[in-house]
């Protein structure tokens, strides 16, 4: 049981359901597990001062917390975990480029509502430098609201708007860096001290040339190394991602007190999900490649327990792009299982997907997915196909070897593949950041360019065309069926192609992750009505998947996932199981020829019971001839067992 199931327990025990009680016994139930926490990060015999500083901060953030949250933090608590229900559906995008700034946003909250959209993940909207700023991920505050975007105010009308029409927001909270235009960075190039320790600084490079020898470059094109010289303060200060993001220095316990108070504040804006961005860097360790550290979990997890104390109803999202078996970490292991992150990017599944595209075959999908530990039953996924970042080849060499594929040679060909070096292959992606050391690289594009919609359209070749749309239709829904929220990135939902107009940008033109942000087409959407044109029938066909999951109950993220073996490499099947009774099986052809498989074991699961079933997507019953079914070329299908 994780705590918030042991606060969901005292809660029905008490019988006036005080919230000022009830913070007193979320704190009594958490006090255990944040000590301890606390102490194998800062050991008592130094931070005694510090603990006690901590304890009185949570006390005067509760009290701060609006009364109209803190009573939505108790109706969400009572609920159960809110965020596993197949009612949610996800979008993320970027406020300026989907209409302008805040208020605009809010102006097609009609468009969301058509769709079926939910729950929106906006991207960076705080205060940042005017040049670069790694797309607002160089955060000069935590909380004021940049000007393009509009005030404070808007924000909090906005969530106003969301809490009225039940939908939930996530906001990013970057928690490992900061911009070198951030307060406490302006003060530690004056040569404050009490400042420069909240980053790491040193005087020569003897201690970042050791740092060096284990970090890998994140950015090796744009950003080489991971320390940068300040002449202003006559320092080398650690900057893992871009030189103008100061990594945060959390080995001080002020810098833990001072971002749990800004997490806290972020959360009283009416944000529902925070998006805990780049956890995995957040502990730095000499002769370490400094990621995933023990240290970096404890941390996780105390920023969760302390928020789970003032903020019950808000969850954290682990962004953590790592190999499976280390995402699944970020739930929480051991006495910390189930304590760390609620939810999680289930990087692992998008990568995979894309490989099959690319090599119509679903054998590694299967082979890697088989390799991930169970995650803990109070957590879930967010689910997608791609987002505002680039798609990386994290799979595991050893599985990639098993299939008797050389690693190297393979990720090669995806890149090729997706990266118009093949002249053959559909795609039209882009490459960010190759390392010709190492020959690592990783992809760009659309969903729609990537899965063929744009050379198709070039080409106007209506097999091709046809064939991206049902691509397009597949994957999402994939990510739509298996457990969890689903999160489409804005545009995509329109078959929205690449936009290449950011090599007309000075500060954008060395970032091609840039070209997967394009602006919302509302001229195309205001010609959706013509279902003749791909971008309707990709629409019409996302909104009608996304009615159904919100309509079935089995949808529902209740761990019941389980991959089904067909002996056909082309195809992916698995099934999702409610109550006793019910279920939902997905099936899925990768291949580009018609795939046939046998149906026995389909028939003993029980889908054939009643005659032929019917596929949900198409609306039509599927005919098995002499014991075998025909799956069309990435054709979709949801049978449902009641």
């Amino acid at each position: 049981m994780n705590q918030a199931n042991i606060h969901r327990l005292v809660a029905t025990q008490l019988k006036q359901k005080d919230a000022d009680a009830l913070f007193d016994l979320r704190l009594a139930a958490n006090l255990p597990l944040i000590q301890n926490l606390f102490s194998s990060l800062y050991p008592d015999e130094h931070h005694k001062a510090h603990f006690q500083k901590l304890m009185d901060l949570l006390s005067r953030l509760y009290a701060s917390r609006p009364s109209e949250l803190k009573k939505q933090d108790l109706e969400r608590l009572n609920s159960g975990n809110w965020y596993q229900s197949e009612k949610i559906m996800g979008m993320q995008l970027y406020v300026e480029h989907f209409n302008k700034n805040l208020n605009g946003l809010k102006e097609k909250l009609p468009y969301f509502k058509d769709l079926g959209v939910n729950f929106l993940h906006l991207m960076p909207i705080t205060t940042r430098p005017k040049g670069e700023s790694d797309g607002g991920y160089a955060v000069n505050s935590y909380l004021q609201v940049d000007k393009r975007y509009g005030t404070k105010e808007d924000l909090l009308a906005l969530t106003f708007e969301f809490r009225k029409e039940g939908m939930y927001l996530m906001l990013d909270f970057v928690v490992n860096h900061t911009s070198n235009e951030f307060s406490w960075a302006k003060k530690a190039m004056k040569g404050d001290k009490k400042y420069q320790g909240y980053y790491y600084t040193f005087e020569d490079y003897t201690i970042p040339s050791e740092f060096e020898k284990n970090l890998p470059e994140v950015f090796p094109e744009t950003s080489p190394g991971s320390f940068t010289y300040v002449p202003e303060m006559n320092r080398w200060v650690m900057t893992v991602f871009n030189s103008y993001q100061w990594d945060l220095n959390y080995t001080n316990p002020e810098v833990f007190l001072e971002m749990l108070t800004n997490l806290v504040k972020l959360t009283d804006l009416g944000v529902d999900v925070v998006r805990f961005d780049a956890l995995a860097f957040l502990w730095k360790k000499m002769g370490t490649i400094s990621q995933n550290l023990p240290e970096a979990h404890d941390l996780v997890a105390l920023f969760r327990m302390c928020l789970q104390v003032v903020a019950p109803g808000v969850i954290l999202l682990a962004e953590a792009i790592v190999a499976p078996t280390d995402i699944i970490k970020y739930f929480g292991e051991d006495q910390k299982r189930g304590n760390e992150c609620e939810v999680a990017y289930n990087a692992s599944l998008m990568a995979l997907l894309w490989n099959s595209i690319a090599t119509k075959r679903t054998s590694l999908l299967y082979k890697s997915l088989d390799h991930v530990p169970p995650k803990p039953v109070d957590c879930t996924w967010i689910n997608y196909i791609r987002c505002h970042d680039d798609i990386g080849l994290g799979y595991e060499n050893q599985l990639i070897q098993e299939l008797g594929w050389n690693p190297d040679m393979h990720r090669k060909f995806l890149l090729d593949y997706y990266c118009q070096h093949l002249d053959w292959s559909p795609s039209k992606g882009l490459m960010f950041m190759y390392n010709p050391k190492t020959g690592d690289g990783r992809i760009t594009g659309s969903s729609a360019s990537l899965l063929g919609l744009e050379k198709a359209l070039e080409l106007k070749d209506d097999v091709l065309i046809t064939e991206s749309i049902n691509k397009i239709v597949m994957l999402h829904g994939i990510i739509l069926a298996f457990g969890g929220i689903p999160l489409i990135y804005a545009g995509d939902e329109i078959g929205t192609l690449n936009d290449y107009s950011f090599r007309n940008d000075n500060s954008k033109k060395d970032d091609s992750r840039w070209v997967n942000r394009p602006m919302q087409d509302w001229d195309t959407i205001s010609k959706l009505d013509n279902r003749n044109l791909p971008q309707s029938k990709i629409y019409h066909t996302l909104q009608k998947l996304i009615n159904i999951r919100k309509s079935n109950p089995v949808f529902a993220d209740n761990n019941s996932l389980s991959l089904c073996h067909t002996g056909n490499d082309h195809i992916l099947v698995f099934e999702k199981r409610g109550n006793v009774r019910e279920g939902l099986l997905v099936l899925c052809n990768f291949d580009e020829n018609a795939q046939v498989i046998e149906t026995g074991w389909i028939k003993r699961l029980g889908y054939f019971t009643k005659g032929d079933p019917l596929d949900l997507v198409s609306d039509r019953k599927l005919v098995m001839k002499s014991g075998l079914l025909e799956i069309a070329p990435y054709q979709l299908i949801w049978l449902k067992r009641d």
